[in-house]
């Protein structure tokens, strides 16, 4: 069970509920009336507690697990232990993430501006907006309603943060025009200059960094990401995106709707990703670059060519990914030849 002292824990729910909730099917077993505490793992629940199925990988953990209900797949139903009640979905994970988060719900926002923090009189606060100590919002800055600024924040002039949103400690933001319900964790910095320059031996002349980040609604983006503003063109990241810790982002990239972009990735300037596109861990693609909507590529791929739309690619430099692995084939062959 989650730790209250972090987690405070709402119900208990009956187990109608909790099938409500989760928009999942009741087993025809399974009592609606007996009432659950939590969730936990499939390894450490318990008769009061709500667990879940999704990866097959976890199948002895859940023909093993004493939890008195789990969330499941239909076609695996038959795997589940004696007395366990069973919720039926095709989507397990996405049931789990709205069970969980009735048992646990985000704390409500307490409005009102900490007397260590730094408004200034021009900057716009709605209604219900918190400000904790040490943030600092600049002038003509606009604050949606129900946002939540963490301590020691920097929100920049002109700055405009929709309803909704959640700003990390620490983080600071300029040039920026964010949508509803933005979640940006602690350390980010958005806004900041391009990596724009002339380049001679004569030195490198800076060149000014004249767009902003645009950042559609419902998007998370995680701690000490850094997105940079653009050199004339703006950089846009598209609604429903989650982007992982530590990324970097530069100028000019645009990113269409609910792109994943997983920890230590990072896409060079004026690059375009389509609409749901994930990059693995430690991705790199350089700039210009254009990847099709739907595309998936692998951790620590290399991109520096254009990726079609669905296409999955892997390798450095990336390529398709059964071409990829007639390489790797190859390879492992020729050494084997030159062993005997």
């Amino acid at each position: 069970m989650a730790d209250p002292r972090f987690f405070p824990l709402a119900g208990p729910f009956s187990l109608s509920t909790v099938a409500e909730i989760a928009q999942a099917e009741l087993a025809a077993d399974a009592d609606p009336a007996a009432a659950f505490e939590d969730v936990a793992p499939l390894h450490a629940a318990g008769p009061n507690t709500v667990s879940f199925l999704d990866n097959k990988k976890y199948i002895g953990a859940f023909t093993e697990s004493r939890a008195g209900a789990c969330i499941v797949h239909p076609d695996l139903a038959g795997r589940a232990p004696a007395g366990m009640a069973l919720l039926l979905t095709p989507e397990p994970y996405r049931a789990y993430a709205r069970v969980a988060a009735a048992f646990h719900p985000a704390p409500a926002v307490e409005p009102g501006v900490h007397p260590a923090a730094v408004v200034d009189p021009s900057a716009v606060l709605g209604e219900g907006v918190r400000v904790d100590a040490g943030a600092v919002i600049g002038a003509r800055a606009e604050i949606g309603a129900g946002t939540h600024i963490g301590a020691n924040a920097v929100i920049g002039d002109g700055v405009v943060i929709g309803p909704g949103g959640s700003i990390g400690a620490n983080a600071s933001i300029s040039h920026a025009i964010i949508g509803a319900g933005a979640y940006i964790y602690p350390g980010c910095r958005i806004g900041q200059d391009g990596f724009g320059f002339a380049m001679s031996a004569k030195g490198h002349l800076k060149v000014p960094q004249l767009g902003r980040v645009i950042i559609g609604d419902d998007v998370e983006i995680g701690a000490n990401t850094t997105i940079d503003r653009g050199a004339g063109p703006d950089t846009v990241i598209g609604s429903g995106c989650r982007i992982d810790n530590l990324v970097q982002i530069g100028h000019n990239v645009q990113l269409g709707r609910g792109c994943v972009l997983v920890a230590q990735s990072g896409v060079a300037g004026s690059s375009k990703l389509g609409d749901f596109v994930v990059l693995g861990g430690q991705v790199g693609v350089s700039g210009h670059v254009s990847i099709g909507s739907g595309a998936q590529i692998a951790a620590q791929a290399g991109v520096m060519r254009e990726v079609e739309p669905g296409g999955v690619v892997m390798g450095y430099p990336a390529k398709p990914i059964k071409e990829f692995w007639r390489e790797v084939a190859a390879v492992k062959q020729l050494a084997a030849r030159k062993g005997k």
